[in-house]
């Protein structure tokens, strides 16, 4: 019986002629899966640093700083330059600088930490400020503010939210009867260490620190920069967001 010639032996390193082994390609789903998952992971860590330490973006839902930011505004809010707050331990990161009067800022609402407001810095710690028919005195001089408006400069209302502000008017007024704060005639009062006192640039439909007081300087979560999105969302066409958007609007910086 003549014997099978044998084949040559492949060359060294080369893949056999039936391809790679069961298990080898078994492996390559479960491979590119891990890559995709530490891709992902490490995308959603340095958003979250970023959005922790960095910037944050904020969407305008009231009308109380019309004139200076509008509903359906969306910010791009800087929380490097007041210190951000490291995330569940309650210590900030040293500030660039403090704020300061004049800034906007985004704090969280001492009456509810877990909503954001914002509101223009009128006062800080030490100053005494109040209002004579609309108008904002700020250690015993009236304020120019081109940025603010009154839409009703003709109605006063008194409110009971008020009340608060009794135990911070300044020395010369503590004891004097009677006090009747109002929306446009109140203070003047004396804005406590490490807090600040805030006001919105529509003055006559804003819910500010008049009717629930000041702000600690621990809940400043940081200063806008910029309209980075906005659209009219008072529309009945469908999608507003892409239909009415304020192409204008966008890229404006906030001061």
């Amino acid at each position: 019986m003549p014997e099978t010639p044998l084949s040559d032996p492949p060359p060294v390193g080369a893949e056999p002629a039936y391809g790679p082994t069961p298990r080898r390609a078994g492996w390559r789903p479960l491979r590119a899966l891990w890559e995709w998952m530490k891709s992902m992971a490490t995308a959603l860590l340095i958003f979250f640093i970023i959005r922790a330490f960095l910037v944050e973006a904020f969407k305008i839902p009231s009308g109380s700083m019309e004139g200076t930011l509008l509903v359906g505004d969306f910010l791009l809010v800087n929380k490097l330059v007041y210190g951000a707050e490291v995330p569940f331990t309650g210590t900030r990161l040293p500030a660039v600088h403090p704020p300061a009067r004049g800034d906007v800022i985004v704090f969280r609402w001492p009456q509810d930490p877990t909503k954001d407001f914002v509101k223009r810095v009128v006062g800080l710690p030490g100053d005494t400020v109040g209002m004579v028919d609309g108008v904002l005195q700020r250690n015993g001089e009236a304020v120019r503010e081109g940025y603010s408006s009154h839409t009703e400069p003709a109605v006063d209302p008194v409110a009971e939210e008020f009340r608060w502000q009794r135990r911070y008017l300044a020395r010369r007024l503590r004891d004097a009867e009677p006090y009747r704060p109002s929306r446009n005639n109140w203070g003047p009062l004396v804005v406590p260490p490490s807090h600040l006192f805030v006001l919105g640039d529509n003055r006559d439909n804003s819910l500010d620190s008049r009717y629930w007081g000041f702000v600690p300087d621990s809940m400043v979560k940081g200063r806008p920069m910029l309209v980075y999105f906005s659209y009219s969302p008072d529309s009945v066409a469908p999608l507003p967001f892409l239909t009415n958007i304020r192409w204008g609007r966008l890229g404006t910086r906030i001061r």
